[in-house]
């Protein structure tokens, strides 16, 4: 009797051994609090997106979500941190296209694997841009600016908030597509650009949607087309430059979760199920579409795949900004 009691008892706990080895994370994660490096600098965009996020993240987990800034490099610094931090579900870090999608072409010996060395986690959301353009120029439609410049070859300029980001990027994809040649005006900034634009200096700009909406609504300046594979809830009546004639075009600045590569799955998939929930409530859709953000919730493994295609889609853009400084 007493050696059946013993063999029950080992079995017990070689099995309770076993769960625990198998799915330690679902039943002892989290008990501390959860960092999250956004690579970019306090009050920013991405800084408000994510503790927009993390707080209701945080409630939902039972543990608090410290946001850590750490800015330098152009967010690789912080980006990096996340790679090489344990993988242990207590360092999640915040990704854009900027941080995995374009950093990989841009920069020489990267210090880090957008594929290999993270985990995606969760997509948050999409902010697609603008293609305003000077109200005097001849053309209301894409179709009508991209004929005005296969009839004027580099007659017509584009700006951008300087060369090499996203900005700059969406008009060299403009032109690959479309096929015309123009001219590439960086600013370092927008809002220079904005006045330009609206005095006719310049004839477009490919712009983020909260800072143009007033200029737009006013007439000072003309959307012919927004970005994104959609149309955006700011502007409903604005094409995507896709329905306006340019077949395949699709921009958009897209924000996310990811963590190091190696943390469990049990982990990863449990932040999925907490973002996406917190993805659907209407105050969390309200307060990202004031900043220019369109929740999208969705798999990691959807994530995933963005990233790996975009990291395709722009090295063969940034090859073309060569020829377009």
């Amino acid at each position: 009797m007493i050696h059946r009691l013993l063999v029950l008892l080992a079995a017990s706990v070689w099995c309770s051994a076993a769960n625990a080895q198998s799915n330690p994370p679902e039943t002892q994660w989290p008990d501390r609090p959860i960092r999250v490096i956004v690579p970019f600098q306090p009050g920013g965009i991405a800084d408000v997106i994510m503790r927009i996020v993390g707080q209701k993240l945080g409630a939902r987990l039972g543990q608090q979500i410290v946001v850590e800034n750490r800015v330098g490099a152009g967010g690789k610094a912080g980006t990096e941190a996340v790679a090489r931090a344990e993988p242990d579900g207590y360092t999640l870090g915040f990704a854009n296209t900027s941080t995995h999608a374009i950093a990989p072409s841009m920069t020489a010996n990267l210090t880090f694997d957008p594929v290999k060395d993270f985990a995606p986690v969760a997509m948050i959301g999409n902010s697609p841009f603008v293609l305003a353009i000077y109200p005097g120029l001849p053309a209301k439609t894409v179709q009508e600016l991209v004929a005005l410049a296969k009839s004027k070859p580099r007659s017509l300029s584009f700006a951008s908030a300087g060369t090499g980001t996203l900005a700059h990027l969406a008009g060299v994809l403009f032109e690959r597509l479309a096929h015309v040649e123009m001219v590439h005006v960086p600013y370092r900034g927008t809002n220079q650009a904005m006045v330009d634009l609206m005095e006719g200096r310049i004839d477009s700009q490919f712009a983020t949607i909260p800072p143009t909406l007033q200029y737009i609504r006013t007439g000072k300046m003309r959307a012919l087309g927004v970005t994104g594979e959609k149309r955006s809830r700011a502007l409903p009546d604005v094409p995507t430059v896709a329905e306006g004639g340019v077949a395949g075009y699709e921009l958009s600045l897209w924000q996310a979760i990811v963590a190091p590569g190696a943390v469990p799955r049990a982990i990863v998939a449990r932040l999925n199920r907490e973002i996406i929930e917190i993805l659907k409530e209407p105050d969390t859709i309200e307060k990202l579409d004031g900043l220019g953000v369109e929740s999208e919730p969705g798999t990691s493994e959807a994530l995933g795949s963005r990233i790996s295609a975009d990291i395709v889609k722009w090295r063969d853009v940034i090859k073309d900004t060569k020829s377009n400084p």
